[in-house]
């Protein structure tokens, strides 16, 4: 026998949908111009050659050409040092 008498769903307590952040287009592949490269929160990819960081820290292809990764190392105002990946599109 229930113990529960004629109780309801609610539609709180759920997670939030996914965001689908992340690259979109790997090392090697081609891009045009205005293509989304990566989606990120914050800044965990640099912008590099003819690519354009939108508002939502969106990185766009800004000419037509091929994706390349590297990575680039910066003296940070500590004098520590930092490794950085950077996207560009050549």
């Amino acid at each position: 026998m229930a113990h529960t008498k004629a109780g309801s769903t609610t539609r709180l307590g759920r997670e939030s949908e996914a965001k689908r952040l992340g690259i979109k287009l790997f090392d090697g592949e081609k891009a045009r111009a205005g293509m989304v490269l990566v989606r990120q929160r914050g800044s965990k990819w640099l912008a590099g050659k003819n690519v354009r960081k939108g508002g939502d820290d969106t990185l766009y292809a800004g000419k037509d050409g091929t994706i390349k990764f590297t990575k680039k190392t910066r003296v940070r105002f500590d004098n520590s040092r930092k490794t950085f990946k950077v996207v560009n599109v050549i």
